[in-house]
């Protein structure tokens, strides 16, 4: 029996930037402590979520990988904890700017570097004015126990994300998060629906997911939690609300993941021969 346990952290990160990195850090500690050896933060964990408002002068908080603190804090802890932990993070390359993620293994070496395939744009959520669209493809990566598969945020809605990770190996998938209010529309609350697309990721694909939210009130903008991590079943394992700070873990079967998925058949039943108008750009 392969098993592994992993964690999703949930918190408030209000800024400034060497706070949120030491929240973020006590609470790897205490995953770690817990026997999680993939342990999932928020996304942009380094300040506040920036993307609400176009801002020119927060251009001048991206780095390059190698020099990001948040990167920088992870290396070091993972290879403290022998853990690995995926690291989202503001990205400069050249005059390009990213939202990227590290792969940051348990010896503190990033195995990779993913860049956020599906940017978004509205209200309170004006990520095309800093980010270009990720130009390295979907990723996973390999681990002694796992396979592990990384979307960031508005990644997670889409199905194709999900699935063509599941086909390049994935066993987990995990998905940094900063998703709360939206400020056009009081009333709106997507905070079930984001679920139940990840939920529906997990029994299509008969994968475990973590998602890994924030929490708390930025100038406004309320970020609602409701981090969780489901079996390949989509039946919750663990989950927070809105307001918990805290880890949360569980520990995976991953044989059994890999029986239920066989015997299911979604991957042996697939059709791809049907699937052309999938990648038509209109």
């Amino acid at each position: 029996m392969t098993e592994l346990t992993v964690a999703a952290l949930q918190l408030g990160l209000p800024g400034p930037e060497a706070d949120n990195i030491a929240h973020v850090s006590e609470l790897v500690r205490e995953a770690a402590a817990k026997g999680a050896k993939v342990i999932l933060p928020p996304e942009l964990f380094e300040g506040p979520y920036f993307c609400r408002v176009e801002d020119e002068g927060l251009f001048s908080n991206a780095r390059p990988t190698s020099e990001h603190p948040s990167v920088v804090a992870m290396q070091k802890l993972a290879a403290e904890l022998g853990v690995y932990i995926p690291t989202s993070f503001f990205e400069c390359d050249g005059p390009h700017h990213y939202n990227s993620l590290a792969m940051i293994d348990d010896k503190g070496t990033i195995m990779g570097l993913y860049r956020k395939s599906h940017i978004p744009d509205g209200p309170g959520y004006e990520e095309k004015f800093y980010f270009r669209p990720g130009n390295t493809g979907f990723k996973t990566w390999q681990t002694p126990q796992a396979t592990l598969g990384v979307g960031v945020c508005w990644d997670q809605w889409y199905p194709e994300t999900a699935r063509a990770m599941m086909l390049m190996g994935a066993e987990i998938l995990f998905y940094p998060t900063a998703i709360g209010s939206e400020p056009h529309d009081p009333d709106l609350d997507t905070s079930r629906l984001w679920r139940r697309a990840m939920i529906g990721h997990a029994v299509s694909n008969v994968v475990p997911v973590v998602a890994a939210n924030r929490i708390g009130t930025e100038d406004g903008q309320r970020f609602y939690g409701h981090s969780f991590i489901c079996d390949e079943r989509g039946d919750m394992l663990a989950e927070f609300g809105a307001t918990e700070t805290g880890v949360l873990t569980a520990t995976l079967d991953l044989d059994q993941v890999k029986r239920h998925r066989a015997a299911f058949g979604f991957f042996r039943d697939r059709r791809p021969e049907l699937y052309g108008r999938l990648v038509e750009d209109r």
